[in-house]
């Protein structure tokens, strides 16, 4: 080879390399980039389903429904965290919409409000940084979008309180002899067994620690079955702070975001509510000025002191009294702790018992009042059969039964 032709091909050699080094150096931006594009969107997947499966836990057909999912939606959605852990989703309220079908035309604003079946949260998550795309003439930023679409469907197991419901007797299913919006006695004081007509603790994993119990009204036991044996401890279950917590009552050391409150504090005893009755749609027949049905003060995220965070005006209105350091109330209104990290705590599933401790089946109860003593006996109200597809309550656990409680599913 002549001396021109080397000198020749060593000229070409510095832009091939520079070529070279261009694609390897757009290859790896690729690669790392769209990493971060991969872990922005499993992160906003589970913002979107989180939020999916919370709204469609409200879809229970009343009128406030929507309003209820959407908050729910939101709360669930938004304690999720993206862009590598770093800022909340910022799901926004446009961002949840309802349906009566899955593929059906979805809106914010759904109506009817009683057909409304199905949730869906969408939401694109922009300025997620492409640091090496952009060398190489790429965007110098990407953007995500993920959705999620969730509805309510029969359970196999689900998550019950400790707390059973025994039949009245010579009765059975749906309702085992009790009336929608009848008032039906929890006897506090674990030393007493509930006799047939009321209520009594029961330990869903069949044992009789005390400890169990109170566990399991502060984390759940989500495996209940029917058939399944029961345990029945004997001491008292010192359960107070996570059952109040549940009305927005809370000691000093109470923290709200672990414990969270229903969308209303505001309780029901023979004081406001006289009828005895009906607490969560029905109409009081009373004259305290408070006083409203449970769906009524949940719509108005009210507190157990209804409009203030006063304790002892709760007290006033209930005739119950707060003692033991329930000093804190979870703030009301539609801008107060309610209404932001409100959850449907107080509607709950119960299994109903037999007389051999065995789950005969499950019911919706609405919880009427926060327990004042450590031998005060509270009262929860029967809503119907918890496989009702109108009932209110919704719970979680594993879906896929034909006639068992109503539980969020994920569908899309």
């Amino acid at each position: 080879m002549s001396r021109y032709s080397k000198k020749k091909a060593k000229g070409v050699i510095l832009p091939i390399v520079g070529l070279i080094l261009a694609v390897l150096l757009g290859m790896a931006g690729l690669v790392i980039d769209l990493g971060a594009m991969f872990v922005a969107k499993t992160e906003l997947q589970s913002a979107v389903d989180s939020c999916a499966l919370a709204a469609a836990q409200e879809l229970d057909g009343a009128a406030d429904a929507l309003t209820r999912a959407t908050s729910a939606g939101l709360t669930a959605g938004n304690a999720n965290k993206v862009k590598y852990q770093k800022t909340s989703a910022a799901i926004v309220d446009t961002d949840v919409t309802f349906s009566d079908t899955l593929g059906g035309s979805y809106s914010s604003t759904f109506v009817p409000v009683a057909k409304a079946r199905y949730a869906k949260c969408g939401h694109a998550t922009s300025g997620i940084a492409a640091y090496l795309i952009q060398m190489v003439g790429g965007p110098t930023s990407t953007s995500v979008a993920a959705v999620g679409v969730a509805t309510r469907t029969h359970a196999q197991s689900t998550c019950p309180i400790p707390i059973g419901l025994v039949p009245k007797p010579a009765t059975s299913a749906p309702d085992y002899g009790f009336a929608t919006g009848e008032w039906v006695t929890v006897l506090y004081d674990g030393t007493k067994s509930a006799s047939p007509g009321e209520m009594g603790w029961f330990n869903l994993d069949g044992s009789k620690n005390a400890n169990e119990t109170k566990n399991e009204m502060a984390v759940g036991y989500c495996n209940s079955k029917v058939n399944d044996t029961l345990g029945t401890p004997g001491a008292k279950v010192a359960v107070d702070d996570q059952w109040n917590s549940r009305f927005g009552i809370y000691k000093n050391n109470g923290d709200m975001t672990l414990m969270r409150p229903d969308f209303t504090g505001y309780a029901y005893t023979s004081t406001n509510w006289p009828s005895g009755k009906q607490a969560y749609s029905g109409s009081s027949g009373g004259t305290d000025p408070t006083a409203a049905n449970f769906k009524a003060k949940r719509l108005a995220y009210a507190s157990y002191a209804d409009t203030s965070t006063d304790v002892k005006v709760g007290d006033t209105i209930t005739n119950l009294n707060m003692k033991g350091g329930y000093k804190i109330l979870a703030a009301p209104g539609s801008t107060g702790d309610f209404a932001k990290l409100g959850m449907s705590r107080r509607l709950v599933i119960v299994p109903v018992v037999s007389t051999a401790s065995k789950v005969l089946d499950f019911a919706c109860m609405l919880m009427l009042q926060p327990i004042s003593g450590p031998t005060v006996s509270v009262q929860f109200e029967y809503l119907g059969n918890a496989a009702s597809i109108s009932s209110p309550c919704t719970t979680n656990g594993l879906a896929g039964g034909n006639f068992g409680p109503m539980i969020p599913a994920l569908v899309e």
